[in-house]
């Protein structure tokens, strides 16, 4: 499939998961994205930490979330991109986890560290962090699946 159709399964995975399964017209998957990730959202108080988050008050949306169950959250999000892009034609890209899984890890320190990161002075709080530890974790797996890549194509040179 085109890098549109990736792309595209990927922009409506990041708007909810499992919307990029029904892109995929993968049904079943794409009701259980859904499903885990209300469960997850109402149990962490997602949604109930974002709006303090866009006032710009970390603290009060630290204090609003779940951390047991919101630890989840990042793993889940990334897993949901990952399955949409690869359904729709990113099984052929070689390596192509390595960014989602690495942005899934950070993502999740993110979380961890939400309490106490700072930007500017400001407490960047449990939704904002994870997201800029998001971005930071897939330029470093972008990053890595270039090196992988790279290290694949010296062992074809030499055998």
């Amino acid at each position: 499939m085109s890098k549109e159709k990736r792309v595209e399964a990927i922009l409506w995975s990041i708007a909810f998961p499992g919307f990029g399964q029904f892109l995929n017209q993968k049904f079943l998957k794409g009701v259980f994205f859904v499903l885990l990730e209300f469960t997850i959202n109402v149990q962490a108080k997602l949604n109930l930490a974002i709006i303090p988050s866009f006032y710009g008050d970390g603290h009060a949306a630290n204090d609003t979330v779940n951390y047991q169950w919101i630890m989840f959250y990042p793993c889940v999000y990334l897993f949901s991109m990952y399955d949409a892009y690869r359904d729709a034609g990113g099984k052929h890209v070689k390596y192509a986890f390595i960014p989602f899984a690495v942005s899934a890890y950070i993502g999740t320190i993110g979380v961890i560290y939400s309490r106490s990161f700072q930007l500017f002075d400001h407490v960047l709080g449990v939704i904002w962090s994870p997201i800029l530890f998001h971005l930071v974790g897939f330029g470093i797996g972008l990053l890595l699946r270039s090196i992988v890549l790279s290290l694949g194509n010296r062992q074809t040179k030499v055998s």
